[in-house]
């Protein structure tokens, strides 16, 4: 399986809230609609809890930068997968669909997405 991984921030001025219920009730249903075309076999979505605890922890560890507001995992059977789903012209307008409608909720030269690999320690 491969992963990927957006670590997520939201535009400036929308408060928490509103960025993730935007990001759960909009487009959370638009990836859905799309993981065929895409061939995503897994989304979940993971929401940065409003509490002091979170600024805490960071700075325990020697980081006082602003912490993301979510991060989204999206799943693929394997990277060939992922790279089949934009060679179709299907998989091409869904990604473009899904980016066009990123950009209501959010900051993107403030978040960042990469490829991984998952290594389960603790299942």
């Amino acid at each position: 399986m491969v992963k990927m991984v957006y670590c997520l921030r939201r535009k400036e001025g929308m408060s928490l809230a509103d960025f993730q219920r935007y990001w759960r009730e909009v487009h959370g249903p638009l990836v859905a609609k799309h993981a065929a075309a895409l061939r995503v076999r897994r989304y979940v979505q993971v929401h940065t809890l409003d509490n002091p605890l979170n600024q805490a922890l960071g700075q325990r560890r020697g980081n006082a930068g602003e912490p993301y507001d979510g991060v989204a995992e999206l799943w693929w059977d394997s990277l060939e997968d992922f790279l089949a789903a934009g060679q179709t012209e299907e998989g091409r307008r869904a990604a473009q669909e899904l980016l066009e409608d990123e950009r209501n909720f959010i900051d993107l030269q403030r978040s960042t997405v990469f490829l991984a690999q998952e290594h389960p320690i603790v299942a």
